[in-house]
């Protein structure tokens, strides 16, 4: 216990005097926002355009105006527009959409599920193997066959190309040094980029519609395919490789014979991640007219319908709960058999896989000759009755908590949005440009004070400083609550396996929900304002930010802990004195991640009237004048999320360096 209290007694010494300062710069800040109120806050009306949004306007439509002679489009763009349009027609012609002159497509509902029922039992088990039958029967259960499809088709022609190209760059990654060091923070871009930033971009090249979902689609799902490939290609044992380099293996023949087999299964992980990022982001690309069940929860979160938008959404975590569990039991599926001393030889494999795809092949022919096989029975629909159901529990939610949630809507709103919104926006910019960039440096280093100025600069330039403050404010108070919650159950997870055995699975459904899905029961609870979008990003964020705190808090020494124990120390200061501090790496990233993760729904809180960049980006979609402002948005919600984010990291590393007695790197 005694070198705890000294670390953290050294850690307070090192920080006093930068915490005096800090305060001392806030305090100037409220004064002057009391002297200054109101002075050059640059406000801008919401149809007003700046140069800068003209610019970009105009740069729009040269694109637009080019797209049928430039050469660039005609030779380059307009063929992979037109290969991802139909590299995705064809696959919603084999399941979801008449083709081929037919009035059904392919292969109807009898077809679908015995074809992926005998692939989840070939490659995974038996409990996934019924698992995917009963989710995909659900899909027609709940009168959503050919929405699910629609998105199935989408989500796996992505996640196709995604694996073609992100499997051999990982590979590469993982046999180079200086390609991983390049290749790292194009990554990290692509990852810690909120997703809705780039669909208007690529509807610029590749319209509206399959083509650019599908692309966007890639740009979400290819990072973990890359990075868990070169993980696992990486973390193959040194002495195995130089074993088989001394029996005059050849580089090709290493990784063919070596590397690759032993790192199959984290490759699968991969796959998992990958699949799972591309059913994301299927759903959210409904906004530049993805076919699918996100179209479905879109309409209605656009005619506030909580039971169509509950129908829709339950097939979407059906769908991704169906996905993962597949995957994941094929990563296990050749240890699992072996353990249990179930590995089939050779000879009784093939005839496995030929008698389970021969009763497939079987079914597939009857879908795809008899109707009664293509087209689930309507009988069976009891979506109605689900979303008659879901629209009651709305009601009655509504109508019992309206006190609870007022109060509590007026007690953040008031007591913490509203005075922080309006310190930021009433201030002087240059003030804050100043106040900020002393507290980056206070706080983090000279690196992050740069990247601080640098990145207020740029949102003075782009002509959106007050939405931009708005929407620092919204986000601020939104990761707040994130970390509040993150720290309160993940500490919970992290000290009892029961608590993890009972939230895991709340969690896991939580994060493979989509975005917009919450804002539909949240719109009913709080109306259309800041708050409902705040409290949907809260939810949204909260799981990971959970997890990676009760990671971090397992990880501590159980040594360290029964010390701690022994000496006498109670649960609190167990936790404040000794868990927590010793897990401030995962506290630290699980804050970053809960950021971009509430970023990543400032786009989404535009949709139910939050304003600010979110309505700026939403209103680039929709109004032809106001592209060029949307896209400018979208780019001032990357450069604060890339601020905030280095400000943190620098804190933590000072913070760090100080509780081991070191210096920061500055």
């Amino acid at each position: 216990m005694a070198p705890v209290t000294a670390a953290v007694t050294a850690v307070a010494t090192r920080l006093r005097g930068r915490k005096y300062l800090i305060l001392a710069v806030l305090a100037v800040w409220v004064l002057g926002w009391a002297l200054l109120h109101g002075r050059d806050t640059l406000e801008l009306g919401g149809a007003e355009l700046t140069p800068v949004h003209s610019s970009l306007n105009q740069g729009m439509d040269a694109i637009d105006d080019g797209r049928n002679s430039n050469p660039f489009f005609l030779y380059f763009v307009n063929y992979i527009r037109l290969f991802l349009d139909e590299a995705v027609t064809f696959v919603q012609a084999l399941i979801s959409q008449p083709s081929f002159g037919r009035p059904l497509p392919v292969l109807g509902w009898l077809g679908v599920t015995a074809l992926a029922t005998g692939v989840a039992f070939l490659y995974g088990n038996r409990k996934s193997a019924l698992l995917t039958a009963a989710g995909l029967i659900s899909f027609g259960l709940l009168g959503l066959w050919e929405e699910s499809m629609d998105t199935l088709a989408l989500t796996l022609t992505a996640v196709v190309l995604s694996l073609a190209v992100g499997i051999p760059l990982g590979v590469w990654a993982g046999m180079s040094d200086r390609f991983h060091r390049v290749v790292t923070p194009v990554l990290d871009f692509m990852q810690t980029m909120p997703t809705f930033v780039y669909l208007a971009p690529l509807t610029l090249f590749f319209l509206i519609g399959p083509a650019s979902a599908t692309v966007a689609t890639m740009i979400y799902a290819i990072p973990p395919a890359i990075r868990i490939t070169a993980h696992g290609i990486r973390q193959v044992s040194p002495d195995t490789l130089e074993a088989g380099t001394s029996l005059g293996a050849t580089t090709a023949q290493s990784l063919r014979h070596v590397r690759l087999p032993m790192a199959k299964q984290t490759i699968i992980v991969g796959v998992n991640q990958t699949i799972m990022a591309a059913l994301s982001m299927a759903t959210i690309a409904a906004l530049i007219d993805a076919p699918g069940l996100g179209q479905t929860v879109l309409k209605a979160l656009q005619t506030l319908d909580v039971g169509t938008a509950f129908n829709a959404g339950l097939a979407i975590v059906i769908m991704a709960v169906v996905l993962d569990r597949v995957t994941s039991a094929a990563s296990r599926r050749v240890e699992a058999e072996r353990r249990a001393g179930r590995l089939l030889s050779p000879g009784r494999r093939r005839l496995q896989v030929t008698g389970v795809l021969g009763v497939a092949a079987f079914l597939c022919y009857l879908s795809y000759t008899y109707v009664w096989a293509a087209e689930f029975p309507a009988q069976a629909n009891v979506g109605p009755y689900v979303r008659r159901a879901a629209d009651a529990a709305s009601v009655w939610v509504q109508d019992s908590l309206v006190g609870v949630t007022e109060a509590v809507k007026n007690l953040l709103t008031n007591g913490l949005l509203n005075p922080f919104e309006a310190l930021l926006t009433g201030s002087p910019w240059w003030l804050v440009f100043a106040v900020a960039v002393a507290v980056a440096l206070l706080a983090g280093n000279a690196r992050a004070a740069l990247a601080t100025a640098i990145g207020l600069a740029v949102l003075v330039l782009l002509g959106l400083w007050q939405d931009s403050m708005v929407t620092l404010a919204s986000t601020v108070v939104a990761t707040v609550l994130v970390m509040v919650l993150g720290l309160v159950v993940g500490v919970w997870m992290g000290r009892s396996d029961r608590a993890d055995t009972m939230l895991r699975p709340v969690l896991d459904a939580g994060q493979t929900m989509p975005h917009f899905v919450y804002l539909v029961p949240l719109l009913g609870l709080f109306g259309p304002t800041r708050f409902t979008a705040i409290i949907a990003a809260v939810i949204f964020a909260a799981p990971v930010a959970i997890k990676l705190v009760a990671e971090g808090i397992r990880r501590v020494s159980p040594t360290t802990v029964e010390a701690a124990t022994s000496a006498g120390a109670s649960t609190w200061q167990l936790i404040s004195k000794v868990q927590l501090p010793m897990a401030r790496s995962g506290v630290t990233l699980a804050a970053s991640q809960g950021l971009i993760y509430v970023l990543s729904m400032v786009v989404v809180g535009g949709l139910v009237g939050a304003g600010a960049l979110g309505y700026d980006v939403v209103a680039g979609f929709s109004q032809h004048q106001l592209r060029g402002k949307g896209l400018a948005a979208g780019l001032a919600i990357v450069v604060l999320g890339i601020v905030l984010d280095r400000v943190m990291r620098a804190a933590t590393q000072r913070a760090d360096a100080a509780a081991h007695g070191g210096q920061p790197h500055n």
